[in-house]
């Protein structure tokens, strides 16, 4: 068992790594292609890492979190269109989900009406507004379902692949 670092104010990948049980010497061989010297320069905050890192990484210690964390604090475009995904079972995903399609089915006339004419008028502003904040919270739940998906492909109890096959052969 590697030594727990006493350091306060670990970072994330720090965390992970020791959640993880890995020295970095091992989490270095896992990745692949990053050094020790690399992964104690990314844990210290002496460099960013950059995206193939942190996938690396998040693949190494079976936290798929990671990227997503990094898409919404490091990455401009994440952090512009891409609200944080906290990690959720699998129950609360889709409850969440079935709750924001109902509350959605209730809008479905009100959306109609805003948009049948092409413009958003100042009275229609705060019905739509409300609803675009609705379907954010629709997609924020699908992209928690993404990263169950990869976190479970990670842990080895969905085969990532072997869905996305089947997902792809029932496109129709």
């Amino acid at each position: 068992m590697p030594k727990k670092s006493v350091r306060e104010n670990k970072t994330i990948y720090q965390l992970a790594r020791e959640q993880a049980g890995l020295t970095r010497a091992l989490a270095s061989e896992k990745t692949g292609f990053l050094s020790e010297s690399v992964i104690e320069k990314i844990e210290y905050g002496e460099k960013s890492p950059d995206a193939d890192e942190v996938l690396a990484l998040a693949r190494a210690y079976r936290r798929m979190d990671l990227t997503n964390q990094y898409c919404t604090a490091v990455c401009p475009i994440g952090m512009r269109y891409k609200p944080a995904v906290n990690m959720s079972s699998l129950s609360d995903i889709v409850l969440n989900m079935l709750d924001s399609l109902n509350h959605l089915e209730k809008e479905k006339n009100r959306l109609i009406e805003i948009t049948a004419d092409g413009k958003i008028s100042p009275e229609e502003m705060e019905d739509f507004a409300r609803i675009q904040k609705l379907i954010g919270r629709i997609s924020n739940v699908a992209d928690s379902m993404r990263l169950w998906v990869e976190q479970s492909d990670a842990e080895g109890t969905v085969n990532r692949e072997a869905l996305e096959q089947l997902m792809e052969n029932g496109k129709r």
